[in-house]
């Protein structure tokens, strides 16, 4: 039979298998909110009502800018599954972004957190398109504002019936909208459809990949402005597992660690700035997570030795990829038998690699010239993939992609594990050969000196470029020398790898998704005078 694949179909489908299980969020004060999702849905279909009061046009866009909570999980249905097209902004980006974002878009309304009502006040007569702004709290809550004619969510839905007609569409209808995080120009919006949304969510939920069931408790740390948090908004109920929001405190190791443990979470999603934080708390604290036993680290490359120290809390880290281009995952690797089988050293190469591709998810390297390279595990070309659920134009561009160019180096072995090398933008050229920036930094974040740590090309008057290393040491370790981290590197990398010098400081730029911004501290170091120089 010809059924479409919708949105509305995870809504019914967790309506029918997981009605009465719950979503919990913890709200800004501090306070446990909890429903389940028949209570969502049923307040999904007054939000619908009030979009229709409103009269928000048919594929309009709608921007969010809130944390991970029930009322943005309600928004996240209503909006597309209505007909109409979920923007969700990151509010971490920079003010000229976020005005350029919702600009771009012509989003017709805005719905956001109260914190975030001060940010809009200072652009709102810059943004002729929002015609509703909707503040996501109570009427006893909505502050006073500068934004003109500002409503509470909760008095808007309060007076809608719960009962809504979802329209019947093409599942190729857009359904979402998220930027990029913008690291070279403007940030560029990916427009996703129900049908990408769904085929995400059924790949990510086999088996081999995330393989969420009915019994897990899953609880994102990535933000859902953040791509949907890595799915689980809709992948939650599609497996129809209970699902913990933990609201804009993720950074609070304690806090993530009790609630966790109150709500015995089985599964959860986070930058590895979070699951370090989380590590360091539980060596420190001496707390245990009994309930929970996997989590994803994805962003960013994560150092072994977190895996390790993971492994003895008893949660076993798993790597996932992918980019907001992607919906966003493209590949997962998932903790298996003959992983355990290796030997010390093989085995931790094999836990930093980035999976295998998803099904569905097609992955090729490439030369310069595009050809396609071998899958030996070594040789290194620029990563392209394909896939239902990959971007194929970017939201009002032109350029079709048939294959999208991730701008990631990589290898793919035998086994179909893909290897993120670097960057195309990140890779060191010196004296004519290539320097993996991420296999230093790999390397690097195995000493327990090393908080974090990066490594940028620097201009050389000999080698045209060499690398910097640049380094945020542990506070226990005063007397960390860059002599002795220079040394530590000498057999784990290749000897002409070895950076010419070793920078200290105290902390490191950082991107509005977390990661280390290579950008900004090429910016810093463009005139750095090499030791000895």
């Amino acid at each position: 039979m010809d059924a479409q694949l919708s949105i509305t179909t995870i809504m019914h489908h967790a309506e029918m298998v997981a009605g009465s299980k719950e979503i919990v969020s913890r709200m800004n004060d501090g306070t446990i909110h909890r429903y389940t999702y028949a209570d969502a849905f049923l307040r999904a279909r007054q939000l619908a009502n009030t979009l229709e009061e409103l009269a928000i046009g048919a594929e309009a866009r709608v921007g969010t800018l809130a944390w991970n909570d029930y009322r943005h999980f309600e928004l996240h249905y209503a909006i597309p599954c209505s007909g109409r097209i979920c923007h969700t902004i990151n509010p971490k980006l920079f003010p000229e972004q976020i005005k350029f974002i919702i600009n771009d878009a012509e989003d017709e309304a805005l719905f956001i957190d109260p914190q975030f009502i001060p940010l809009l006040e200072s652009m709102s007569k810059e943004l002729p398109s929002v015609r509703h702004w909707i503040a996501l709290c109570s009427q006893s809550e909505l502050p006073i504002s500068s934004l003109p004619n500002l409503q509470s969510y909760e008095n808007l839905i309060s007076r809608q019936s719960s009962e809504f007609d979802w329209p019947e569409f093409d599942e190729k209808r857009a359904s979402g909208l998220c930027y990029t995080s913008g690291t070279t120009g403007n940030p560029k919006g990916v427009l996703g459809n129900h049908r990408s949304i769904v085929l995400h969510g059924m790949a990510q939920n086999m088996a081999s990949s995330v393989g969420l069931t009915s019994e897990d408790v899953v609880m994102p740390l990535v933000p859902m402005f953040h791509v949907n948090a890595w799915g689980m908004p809709y992948n939650a109920p599609m497996a129809g597992a209970k699902l913990v929001l933990p609201g804009p405190h993720v950074a609070d190791a304690e806090s993530m660690v009790a609630l966790v443990n109150s709500e015995r979470v089985t599964f959860s999603l986070a930058v590895p700035t979070l699951w370090s934080g989380i590590n360091s708390y539980l060596n420190e604290s001496g707390a245990s997570l009994p309930s929970l036993k996997r989590g994803v680290i994805g962003g960013a490359a994560g150092a072994l030795s977190l895996y390790e120290d993971m492994d003895r809390h008893g949660v076993t880290l798993e790597n996932g990829w992918g980019m907001t281009e992607l919906s966003p995952m493209g590949s997962y690797n998932r903790s298996l038998g003959w992983h355990t089988r290796m030997s010390d050293s093989s085995g931790g190469q094999q836990r930093l690699k980035s999976g295998r591709p998803l099904f569905g998810m097609q992955m090729r390297i490439v030369d310069e010239d595009g050809n396609s390279l071998p899958h030996d595990g070594k040789t290194t070309g620029v990563l392209e993939v394909r896939a239902p659920w990959a971007c194929q134009s970017y939201f009002g561009g032109t350029q079709q992609h048939t294959w999208f160019s991730t701008g990631d180096v990589a290898t793919l072995d035998p086994n179909g594990y893909m290897q993120i090398t670097d960057r195309v933008k990140d890779v060191i050229k010196s004296g004519g050969e290539w320097i993996s920036s991420i296999e230093i930094e790999n390397a690097i974040m195995s000493h327990p000196g090393v908080r974090e740590a990066v490594v940028i090309g620097v201009s050389h008057e000999h080698w045209s470029e060499r690398p910097l290393l640049i380094v945020v040491p542990e506070d226990l370790e005063p007397e960390l020398t860059a002599e002795a981290l220079l040394t530590f590197l000498q057999g784990k990398v290749p000897k002409w790898w070895i950076p010419n010098a070793c920078e200290f400081v105290d902390e490191l730029p950082h991107t509005a998704t977390g990661k280390v911004s290579k950008k900004s501290l090429r910016e810093v170091y463009d005139h750095y005078q090499w030791p000895g120089a």
